[in-house]
């Protein structure tokens, strides 16, 4: 195999990949909380071809040889935090965050013994509602959660607690509010304060589907918090975090450019396409060469 064809075949590769976070883009263009992700590339080898001695001539400057690339190769994809529109719904439930945040929640799991495991994950997606506890003992509570059924965790690392018959109102820095429905005389009661951290290296985060987020398993706390910074009242100044009640963040796709972009990478793949069929037209050629 020629060089055209390993280095036409590697970039096709990497131009399908593209593809494939492109088309993952626009699956998600309503999805609420959304980041799309964008793809760069590198180089898989260059090598140095040397030339003849002749082409040393007086004035040049550049030495003799000359760059020869074996393709490109995707680079970890990147996500984009840019932020998406907001849309109003009135409903108290419905989170949107302005900056470069993510909520916590907690996740269960099962282990190999099929034993319940909790899990932190991240999200963007603010469609909360309130669920009852699963815990028996506690009848007279609701929680904050996800649409999934995962719990909504407060700066304590515990679940957001909001007494039945209670309304909730909640401050553009993440405190929970709970006024009394049957008594509305009574002054409000701080039940809990959304934690919220903010995203430092976009780059390091996993998407695991269900429009969450994780990190690498190997990480301590002190990597995890130069990844995800948790939000407190002294780091909010700069970059500041702040959360929209009754407003829902869309997704941050633009379905236009991801369309011209697809554009773009089409004709890419095909010119690499077409570099492998002359490759192997000229092959054969030299393949039926007679003396």
């Amino acid at each position: 195999m020629n060089h055209s064809m390993i280095n036409s075949s590697v970039s096709m590769h990497a131009l399908q990949q593209k593809i494939d976070l492109m088309a993952n883009n626009v699956a998600n263009v309503n999805t609420t909380g959304f980041k799309r992700s964008e793809a760069s590339f590198q180089d898989v080898l260059t090598s140095i071809k040397s030339q003849p001695s002749g082409f040393q001539k007086e004035g040049r400057l550049t030495p003799l040889g000359y760059n020869h690339g074996w393709g490109a190769k995707l680079a970890a994809p990147q996500l984009n935090m840019a932020q998406g529109s907001l849309k109003a719904t009135d409903s108290p439930l419905d989170l949107a965050l302005e900056g470069n945040g993510l909520f916590e929640i907690s996740v269960t799991s099962r282990d190999a013994n099929n034993e319940p495991v909790q899990t932190t994950r991240w999200t963007r997606d603010g469609s909360f509602e309130l669920s009852p506890s699963a815990d028996l003992r506690d009848p007279d509570s609701l929680f904050l959660t996800t649409k999934d059924g995962h719990y909504v965790l407060g700066t304590d690392n515990e679940p957001i607690r909001i007494p039945k018959n209670h309304s909730v109102q909640i401050g553009t820095d993440g405190t929970v509010l709970a006024y009394d429905e049957a008594d509305k005389t009574l002054p409000p009661e701080q039940v809990g304060e959304l934690k919220l951290v903010r995203v430092v290296r976009p780059q390091l985060l996993q998407q695991i589907g269900d429009n969450l987020y994780a990190l690498p398993s190997d990480l301590n706390l002190q990597q995890q918090e130069a990844i995800l910074q948790t939000v407190t009242p002294d780091n909010n100044d700069v970059d500041p975090i702040t959360v929209r009640q009754g407003f829902i963040e869309q997704s941050n796709v633009n379905l236009s450019d991801e369309m011209t972009e697809l554009l773009t990478v089409q004709r890419a793949f095909q010119l690499n396409s077409r570099a492998i069929s002359s490759s192997d037209t000229m092959m054969n050629l030299a393949n039926n060469l007679r003396a």
